[in-house]
């Protein structure tokens, strides 16, 4: 095992220089000291000593496609020689395109008639669908979230955020959450199953309705006080917990019952994620809004936005400059969108993303069965989650798994004669559970590669 890694003479200047003149209120310095990275390409990122990391969170999920994809890199230069850039009260091809691409996509599977409004990015996004709700339910601004949920940091975004340490310092404006228990097996009462514990939840949500009294509804005139549930049908920073296949089933049907709409949000886990382009997909539910960013455009460019029903987003009721931002439907960003898609449809790219999740899966599975600090293995696509645990195999065990970070940033583990290092996401309620999202294009070596760096690091924090 290696001592803690100095930095280069050329990187010490760098890093002086980020002390002195960056905000340090954008990032966040997980190790020290902080790397510094000159390339990437596919599933693998350099350092400016030229040490390879294989990545296995790939930008938060932003990067679903690798990095450095040739053929979205070709789209982006191929856009930049054409239409770079244009105002965006004026209209592109791209943008008109991608949204009857996303339109028509969620009529076939939900059957329902919508609109695509564009934004620079997944916050931005979330801040849209917070005025398409509240103007859709006369003005509510009350919303419904999930304890672990993850919205994003502007002020409405941090709002349904359940992390108070987002807006502790900046106090509300208008909009705020009431946080709802997440079916978290893992970690709920024993003695349930998976399918028990997710209508066990639904039915504590159900039970908000009863009596006025509860505080949430008005029986007399048969009213909600709140206007949404802001849903990640997969959490992503609460630790990529996966939930029972009822729940959102269930859910969905006492939201309706008491006209309260469902707001998927799938920034992190949309685009094939989880093995379909909406991670909301595989729970048989329509949702009402739905919300997506980060990997439309595989990271290249910044462009979200929100799909939303004709009721809600027609320009009736949402007119034109109910929302604006300069960079709106850029050309870039739409033209590696509309590629993606392209690139997507041309093959059963939802089966190879299952078929690969089911591989790196089952290695997990091996690895929990050999290492006691494993509490929990789980995944859906090639969204997956591996909870470290204290010594029983649930006592959360954040210090150990901040350890597995840094030796896998160190780049001395060995390979096959390869000398690598490893990038791992940290997530959870109790930061304890590396959240594994590699790039949809890994190949199965890689997979193999990957499980083998991360038992590397498990027998380091074991032998401690």
């Amino acid at each position: 095992m290696s001592d803690i890694r100095i930095a280069t003479a050329e990187d010490q200047i760098l890093l002086d220089k980020e002390a002195k003149y960056c905000s340090y209120g954008d990032t966040v310095h997980y190790i020290e000291p902080p790397r510094i990275f000159s390339r990437c390409e596919g599933s693998y990122v350099w350092d400016t000593e030229d040490q390879a990391y294989l990545d296995l969170q790939m930008w938060y999920s932003a990067v679903n496609f690798g990095y450095a994809n040739p053929r979205l890199n070709n789209a982006l230069k191929q856009q930049i020689d054409t239409l770079p850039q244009i105002a965006s009260q004026y209209l592109h091809k791209g943008k008109i395109e991608l949204s009857e691409m996303i339109a028509v996509d969620a009529k076939k599977k939900f059957g329902l008639d919508g609109r695509v409004h564009f934004n620079v990015g997944g916050s931005q996004s979330i801040e849209d669908s917070l005025k398409v709700v509240r103007n859709a339910t006369n003005g509510k601004s009350l919303m419904f979230a999930f304890e672990g949920g993850y919205h994003g940091r502007t002020l409405g975004a941090s709002s349904i955020t359940s992390s108070y340490r987002y807006r502790r310092r900046y106090g509300h404006f208008g909009e705020r959450a009431q946080f709802i228990p997440f079916p978290y097996h893992f970690r709920g009462p024993k003695g349930m199953t998976k399918e028990e514990y997710g209508s066990h939840c639904v039915q504590q949500f159900a039970r908000l309705f009863e009596t006025e009294y509860n505080g949430v509804w008005d029986p007399k005139v048969g009213q909600s006080e709140y206007a949404a549930f802001y849903v990640e049908p997969i959490q992503g920073t609460g630790g990529y917990v996966i939930p029972p296949m009822n729940f959102y089933r269930e859910l969905k049907h006492v939201l309706d019952q008491h006209g309260i709409l469902m707001v998927s949000d799938e920034i992190q886990m949309g685009f094939y994620r989880t093995g379909k382009l909406w991670s909301i997909e595989h729970f048989d539910v329509q949702p009402d809004v739905i919300v997506f960013g980060k990997a439309l455009t595989n990271g290249l460019n910044p462009l979200g936005g929100i799909w939303a029903r004709e009721e809600l987003i027609n320009p009736k009721i949402f007119p034109p400059g109910s929302t604006h931002s300069t960079f709106a439907s850029n050309p870039l960003g739409t033209a590696v969108g509309l590629e993606m898609f392209k690139m997507t449809n041309e093959v059963d790219y939802g089966a190879m993303v299952m078929a690969k999740g089911k591989f790196f899966l089952d290695g997990l599975q091996d690895l929990q069965k050999r290492f006691p600090i494993i509490g929990d293995v789980d995944g859906l696509g090639l969204a997956l989650r591996c909870e470290i645990c204290g010594p029983d195999g649930f006592t959360p065990d954040k210090a150990t798994l901040d350890y597995m970070v840094e030796e896998g940033m160190k780049g001395d583990m060995v390979v096959d004669g390869q000398k690598l290092g490893l990038i791992l996401d940290v997530g959870g309620y109790y930061k304890n559970v590396i959240t594994l999202a590699p790039s949809l294009e890994i190949s199965y070596p890689e997979i193999e590669l990957g499980l083998k760096l991360l038992e590397q690091l498990l027998v380091r924090a074991t032998n401690r």
